[in-house]
């Protein structure tokens, strides 16, 4: 179909075969994946919206998106208003959206594999309350109508070695099947595929940017385990990796298994585990109980080995970016979106562990980078021009590490207007960077802490200040997040635990204009206080390159805040440096020096 009017048109036609009067289309995959492999993108497909979080729903005369505020300008440039109304998130969402619009007697289908069982259970009472129904389908109405629609990666699984693991297989087996003993369990699906890589010591290519492979597992009060995976993507080194500890299965077979387990206590983690899990397992006669992947929590918590391997990663990265940062400096007049970020890439790509991108690089120049989540096409690229500022968000999958920065610098000379907001943007990333807090501590507690000092001027920004990083894994992964908690940003009330990874990056976003957004990497550690009666966290840094000087306003700094950012660059130099050619180092300790 040439347009996405036709594949909406297209859609309708579908539903009305298929006996229906609307459909819910979400962004993701049969594991509640955020980042989804190509055969899984309907909502790209049907919308043209290509952001990583929203969803849709479609009736017989109308239709809409739903996205949060870091979409709030991609989503109108990318989708038609003529055939789709945009509803903003957290204010709206598609049960409450459909409860208004479904007329009496509809029958609005879902697909019970893309969607939780919990937003089931209250969509079809809010749909109830119209004399409405929703129905789960067996087809999938838009895999229907995509008539080219990629297939699902064959790529082979490859182990990650415990030297970088620092963790046998057997070993997160096991400690899963204690946990099972200690909630009186049988076994658990694990759904999530990063909570599948880490807990077999698996990587994959399945989904871009995510070191993932597409299965499903059962981890049985044994510590054994049964690793669902299409045949294609066993080698003999996998077989041999798994041991006699791990039945292999073809991936089809998952569903069928689940229906064996009757009379069996199954735990089924409600979030991340999709309805269809527990319909197959009730259908069984198996008792559900509902907590969360026995994965999620250590997998966040990285061990020694892991950490080790992030500062090796976090430095190389940080070599990367000096080099990039020189080569902008060096050619701004001749530079658009496109030609930075490949260049960027390509000094990414030098480093042989590194395996892949974290995502796709958000290189945005001016009012484009207004919108947090941009993403530069031959369409939207602009070129440099003076007078604005270049923002730079990027990562590299390495073997022994996830890496996310963001830099905003100056292309000729700012305004006063963007020193000021950039610096309040400073000044908060500073307050995470510098918190020391009780343990327990929430996300959403210190969140307010990075806002504060937009917040004295009566600004503000439509996004979380930070999320969990994996360790060769997802570069957004949980459950700590640093967020204001409930609404859109799930993951604030998480306590902080020490060896979690996480970013900090507030910022400042003026529609039309320009953004700012200043982002590090933190690991989770314990700080001793004298005289202190808890014990404490707070934050290592680690990620070194440097923070645009041009673009501070000194005279709103504290002391304390000049002497963090002067501490700061030091430290970049004493990091980064060693690994420079002579001209590198000497720019960099040009850009360092303190303020």
């Amino acid at each position: 179909m040439s347009n996405h009017s036709d594949r909406l048109a297209a859609l309708r036609q579908q539903l009305a075969a298929q006996g229906l009067d609307g459909f819910v289309v979400p962004l993701t995959d049969e594991h509640m994946s955020e980042y989804v492999g190509s055969y899984a993108h309907r909502l790209a497909w049907l919308t043209g919206f290509e952001g990583s979080a929203g969803s849709a729903a479609v009736l017989a005369d109308k239709a809409a998106t739903f996205t949060d505020g870091r979409y709030t300008l991609q989503v109108r440039q990318q989708v038609d208003g003529a055939d789709w109304s945009f509803e903003s998130v957290p204010e709206s969402n598609v049960t409450d959206w459909l409860k208004a619009h479904a007329p009496a007697g509809a029958r609005i289908g879902y697909d019970p594999w893309l969607h939780r069982r919990d937003w089931v259970a209250r969509t079809r009472e809010a749909l109830a309350a119209k004399g409405a129904e929703l129905v789960a389908v067996t087809t999938n109405p838009i895999d229907a109508v995509w008539s080219d629609r990629p297939e699902r990666s064959k790529a082979a699984l490859v182990v990650h070695p415990e030297r970088l693991a620092g963790r046998s297989s057997a070993d997160k087996r096991q400690a899963v099947a204690d946990w099972l003993g200690e909630q009186g369990a049988d076994a658990a699906v694990l759904a999530a595929l990063d909570s599948i890589a880490w807990t077999f010591n698996l990587r994959g290519s399945d989904v871009s940017r995510t070191p993932v492979g597409l299965a499903f597992a059962l981890v049985h009060g044994d510590g054994t385990a049964d690793l669902f995976v299409e045949g294609e993507k066993v080698t003999a080194e996998l077989r041999q990796h798994l041991g006699n500890g791990v039945r292999l299965h073809e991936r089809a077979e998952f569903e069928a298994k689940l229906g064996e387990l009757g009379g069996k206590t199954v735990a089924v983690d409600p979030e991340r585990s999709v309805a269809a899990i527990g319909e197959a397992l009730e259908k069984a006669g198996a008792t559900i109980i509902a907590l969360r992947d026995p994965t999620v929590l250590p997998r966040a918590t990285k061990n020694e080995t892991e950490v080790a391997g992030h500062r090796a990663a976090q430095t190389r990265d940080g070599a990367v970016m000096v080099k990039f940062l020189k080569w902008v400096d060096a050619h701004q007049g001749e530079l658009d979106e496109l030609k930075a970020s490949a260049r960027l890439e390509e000094i990414r790509r030098e480093d042989p562990t590194l395996k892949d991108l974290s995502f796709d690089s958000i290189s945005a120049f001016g009012a484009n980078a207004a919108s947090p989540h941009y993403h530069s096409t031959e369409k939207s690229n602009v070129p440099f021009a003076p007078g604005s500022l270049y923002l730079i968000d990027s990562g590299g999958q390495y073997e022994d590490g996830t890496t996310d920065i963001t830099r905003t610098v100056a292309v000729g000379e700012p305004t006063p207007e963007m020193r000021d907001r950039f610096t309040r943007v400073l000044q908060g990333h500073i307050a995470i960077d510098s918190a020391v807090f009780p343990k327990g501590t929430r996300g959403g507690q210190l969140d307010s802490f990075a806002r504060r000092p937009l917040w004295e001027a009566g600004l503000d920004y439509a996004h979380g200040t930070g999320h969990g990083v994996g360790s060769f894994l997802s570069v957004h992964e949980g459950p700590q997040r640093i967020a204001p908690v409930g609404g859109a940003y799930a993951g604030g009330d998480e306590p902080l635990q020490a060896g979690m990874i996480l970013s900090n990056e507030p910022g400042y976003y003026k529609e039309g204009e320009y953004g700012i957004r200043i982002e590090n990497l933190v690991l989770v550690v314990p700080v001793e206080v004298a005289g202190a009666d808890k014990e404490l966290l707070g934050f290592e840094t680690l990620t070194f390159a440097p923070i645009d000087r041009r673009l501070i306003d000194r005279a709103l700094l504290s002391d304390r805040e000049v002497q963090w950012l002067n501490d700061y660059h030091a430290e970049v130099v004493r990091r980064i440096g060693p690994g420079l050619g002579a001209e590198e180092r000497a720019w960099l300790e040009e850009q360092c020096a303190p303020l």
